[in-house]
C-alpha cells in the first residue's frame, strides 16, 4: 500500500485476522505518542482466496446458513463474509490543530488484550474483552458512564455475540440506556 501511494519512511503488514485494523491504529497512536513519527496512516485490507476463506469458515461452521448477516439478533447463525479496505490518516492532536486540518475524531485510547486459550476458535474470553475495555477506560480517562454509543465487533456467531454482550454488561452495568449496534449487519465480515 506504501509503494502504490508513494509514500516514503518505515511501512509494513500485521495480521491479528479481526482485529488487524485496531491494531495498526494502535502502533500508529504508539509511534505518534513516542514522537517517532508526525504522522501515520493505518488500516486494513480484507482480500483473501474465495475458497479457502469459504473452507476455512465452512469446517468452523461459522458461515450463515441463511445468508444473512444478523450481528446481535436472536436469529443469527453465523456470519457472512466481505472483502473491503479502509484507512485513517492520525496525528497528534496539537499537530493537526495547528496544521488546521479538518478532525473528524480523536482517539484518547486503545484498548488491547490477548484472550489466550480458549474453548474455540470462534469463542472469545469474556475475562479478555473486560482487561481490553478496562484499559481503554484507564488510559483515556474517560468512565463507561460518559460513553454514549457502542459500535460492536459482534459478527452473527451467537456464542461470540453473547460472549460481548455479557462482558460489555459488566463494563456498562451503571450506563442502561446505551445503544449499542454493528456495521457487519450492513456490510458483512471483514475479517
Amino acid at each position: 500500500c506504501a509503494k502504490a501511494l508513494g509514500l516514503k519512511g518505515d511501512s509494513f503488514c500485521l495480521d491479528a485476522a479481526c482485529a488487524s485494523s485496531l491494531y495498526a491504529i494502535k502502533i500508529a497512536c504508539d509511534q505518534l505518542h513516542d514522537r517517532k513519527a508526525n504522522i501515520m496512516l493505518a488500516g486494513a485490507i480484507n482480500r483473501v482466496d474465495c475458497l479457502i476463506f469459504q473452507v476455512g469458515f465452512s469446517v468452523l461452521q461459522a458461515l450463515s446458513l441463511k445468508g444473512r448477516s444478523l450481528p446481535l439478533n436472536r436469529e443469527a447463525d453465523g456470519l457472512l463474509t466481505a472483502e473491503g479496505a479502509a484507512f485513517i490518516v492520525l496525528k497528534r492532536l496539537s499537530d493537526a490543530i495547528d496544521h488546521n486540518d479538518n478532525i473528524l475524531a480523536v482517539i484518547r485510547a486503545v484498548g488491547l488484550s490477548n484472550d489466550g486459550r480458549s474453548s474455540s476458535l470462534l469463542a472469545p474470553k469474556m475475562t479478555g474483552q473486560i482487561k481490553a475495555l478496562k484499559a481503554a477506560y484507564k488510559q483515556s480517562g474517560l468512565s463507561p458512564k460518559d460513553i454514549s454509543l457502542i459500535e460492536c465487533h459482534a459478527t452473527g456467531m451467537p456464542l461470540g455475540d453473547f460472549i460481548e454482550i455479557k462482558s460489555m454488561s459488566k463494563v456498562f452495568q451503571d450506563n442502561e440506556s446505551l445503544p449499542i449496534g454493528s456495521i457487519k449487519s450492513n456490510l458483512g465480515h471483514l475479517v
